[in-house]
């Protein structure tokens, strides 16, 4: 059976700033650190056949701080990437629903309809996650951790429930280090946690 361990990055400083970081990048805050930190001593004695972060820096820091002085291994898989968001990136939510109003407001209430000139939509996201899912099937067994993005876990929670885009928003909201955790038996998928970040409380 494959179990698969997935988490988002720990806080960074963008996310207090409320800027969207896209595949550009800000530092882990001392929170985030904490945060992944806490989550490697909740996970110490979950033996992984492999680690897999997306190769963004605040993924592959929080990644580290999980594993911790293990010293197990930490592949990257770009497929993990946070969505491409072209010309938001760097930007805070307000200035981005003032230079952007269509495009913001379709993004939070019309997902489907969302278009990014120069990035991803949300259909793009579910499409490198389906394959990176299907290649995982296919390669690897036993218990298996992943690091990477809010938008990618929520596009894995749709493929999960065989649901559509405009379900991308649905709760539960994907903290920082929350913990979900999927079984898959002979090809079916079953979610068994669900955003957990009891290693916070």
């Amino acid at each position: 059976m494959l179990k698969i361990y997935i988490t988002r990055h720990g806080e960074t400083e963008w996310n207090k700033e409320n800027r969207m970081q896209g595949r550009l990048d800000s530092k882990l805050t001392g929170k985030g650190k904490r945060q992944a930190a806490l989550l490697g001593e909740r996970l110490k004695a979950t033996n992984f056949s492999r680690v897999i972060s997306s190769p963004s820096h605040r993924a592959l820091s929080t990644a580290h701080l999980i594993v911790g002085e293990s010293q197990q291994s930490i592949e990257t898989d770009a497929r993990l990437m946070e969505i491409a968001l072209g010309d938001w990136q760097g930007k805070t939510g307000d200035e981005i629903e003032e230079l952007y109003p269509e495009q913001h407001h379709a993004y939070w209430n019309d997902p489907e309809g969302y278009k990014n000139q120069h990035g991803e939509g949300f259909q793009d996201v579910v499409e490198r996650v389906q394959s990176f899912l299907k290649d995982l099937e296919g390669s690897a067994r036993g218990n298996v951790l992943l690091v990477t993005h809010g938008v990618v876990v929520k596009a894995l929670y749709l493929i999960f429930r065989n649901a559509s885009i405009s379900d991308i928003w649905n709760p539960p909201f994907i903290h920082g280090t929350s913990l979900t955790v999927v079984e898959n038996d002979h090809g079916i998928w079953k979610i068994v946690k669900e955003a957990c970040l009891a290693h916070c409380e």
